[in-house]
């Protein structure tokens, strides 16, 4: 790895933590550096759009020669084969995610929420699936269940980020254009970087929305067995946190980002631990709490 692909991360959610059954953890690191470094090659870095898209195809040719029985020319994809073999995971799956990371070279404005959510189908709800294939779990409504969470939680990454996402040289924007001319926010006041009234109501009205996509994939850390489950309700709980973080501060994201602590985590784990499963009062979760 060159130094400019060495980046700092800060994670919300925990994502083959040591609360998984050690077994898991090795594949599920193999995942994670893929995802991570192509992720890393569309937004880090001064690369220009087309030295950004060459190094993503080059993640798409070792994907093709995994596909064709050939070995890998790098480490990290030597280290992928053998996961994406054992657990006869889809290739498509990578390649989703290697879709919506191109995208995010090429496209900074989304027309409405049905844009975006193509844009989560490919960038997150893969992660998801391909854990499920890990873990063995792999059910329709599973599936389901897993595709709304992992939406939920890069909706929640976009509404913590506006700011930081608006401020990077590309001036991306997630937040729906047709939402933000509804509740009367214009690009200018991102520029000016001042939560305005309507902008907090937007933020609110888009957090509702992912709260209630959270909630509605929950279940799925009770049908998963052991730490399994814990670890998807540890993730659930932690995306719940932030949306309250998000309510606590007014959903002022351009003075600080709202973002999970060392005190949150005594809690997150606790509630997690739960049975039967936590379901919090509508004034103390998500956009509620």
């Amino acid at each position: 790895m060159t130094p400019n692909q060495c980046v700092e991360h800060y994670e919300n959610f925990p994502v083959g933590s040591l609360l998984l059954p050690k077994r898991f953890r090795k594949p599920i690191a193999a995942v994670y550096h893929f995802a991570r470094h192509a992720d890393d090659l569309a937004d880090e870095g001064e690369a220009s759009v087309e030295e950004r898209l060459a190094q993503l195809a080059e993640c798409s040719a070792e994907l093709a020669r995994i596909d064709a029985g050939l070995d890998p020319l790098t480490a990290r994809y030597a280290a992928l084969a053998p996961v994406i073999r054992d657990y006869a995971i889809p290739l498509q799956l990578f390649e989703d995610l290697l879709s919506a990371f191109r995208q995010d070279v090429t496209k900074q404005r989304y027309q409405d929420f049905g844009e975006v959510m193509d844009y989560c189908r490919r960038s997150a709800n893969p992660v998801g699936r391909i854990l499920l294939h890990i873990f063995g779990q792999m059910d329709s409504r599973q599936l389901a269940m897993s595709d709304g969470i992992c939406s939920a939680l890069q909706l929640v990454n976009f509404w913590q980020d506006v700011a930081i996402d608006f401020n990077k040289p590309r001036r991306r924007i997630y937040l729906p254009q047709d939402d933000l001319a509804r509740f009367g926010v214009s690009e200018d006041d991102l520029a000016a970087g001042v939560a305005t009234p309507a902008f907090r109501r937007l933020q609110a009205f888009q957090c509702e929305r992912t709260w209630k996509m959270l909630r509605a994939g929950s279940p799925l850390g009770l049908t998963l067995p052991g730490r399994v489950g814990l670890e998807i309700r540890t993730i659930v709980l932690s995306a719940d946190r932030v949306l309250t973080k998000l309510k606590q501060v007014d959903y002022d994201v351009f003075s600080a980002r709202p973002m999970l602590g060392g005190l949150d985590w005594p809690r997150i784990l606790v509630l997690a631990a739960v049975a039967p499963w936590y379901r919090p009062k509508p004034e103390q979760g998500g956009c509620h709490g």
